[in-house]
């Protein structure tokens, strides 16, 4: 069974408009919105809308290509794609890590046993900017990860001036992160799953 049809709110959500009234025909529809994980054929799109969004910022962008390539293949259930008809428009990847804080290795490697998923990626397409997009897709994948049993944590690191976008998404900030990036400090944040047996119960997972 895949990740998607044993999670309802991950099945595909579409938006339409009302019925026309009769004898006039509706000339515009509204787009069709699917929330499901991302496939290693996403990944040009995924590096495409990163590149864009990271390197006018930070200079570089937190996964490369390759990378994409690789988490994507290692646990593509860690990560949940935004598409509109058929488009990508915005994205997370994520990955196990097993560590109490991030480590430099933690930009790489995926831990299979691990209880925490370091969430390496948020970004969303240029056109689709300043309309809550990322906030909803944060809130959809920390709902998606609370039913996934394994799962404890949520952790990422940012740059300071993200960090209140991440403390409304409910992460709480630890303090500066050991991981650096050329010149960029970030700061380590986290999202307790745990304790969401309630949740597991009544979403159908």
């Amino acid at each position: 069974m895949s990740a998607t049809s044993a999670l309802p709110f991950l099945k595909p959500t579409h938006f339409r408009p009302p019925r026309s009234s009769p004898g006039r025909q509706r000339r515009h529809t509204l787009p069709a919105s699917e929330f499901r994980c991302l496939t290693p054929e996403d990944a040009i799109s995924v590096f495409e809308i990163e590149r864009e969004a990271f390197i006018s910022v930070s200079g570089d962008c937190p996964l490369h290509l390759d990378e994409i390539r690789h988490f994507l293949n290692l646990c593509p259930e860690l990560s949940l794609g935004w598409f509109e008809e058929g488009r990508l428009v915005a994205f997370i990847i994520g990955s196990l890590w097993d560590q109490e804080r991030l480590s430099q290795d933690a930009l790489t490697l995926h831990k299979p046993h691990g209880t925490k998923v370091h969430i390496h990626v948020l970004a969303v397409h240029r056109t689709f900017r300043q309309q809550g997009k990322g906030f909803i897709l944060m809130w959809r994948y920390l709902q998606y990860l609370c039913c996934l049993p394994y799962v404890r944590h949520a952790t990422l690191m940012c740059e300071d001036f993200l960090v209140p976008f991440y403390s409304k998404c409910g992460f709480k900030a630890l303090g500066p992160c050991d991981v650096t990036v050329g010149s960029l400090n970030f700061i380590e944040m986290n999202h307790a799953v745990r304790g969401h047996a309630f949740m597991r119960r009544n979403s159908g997972c």
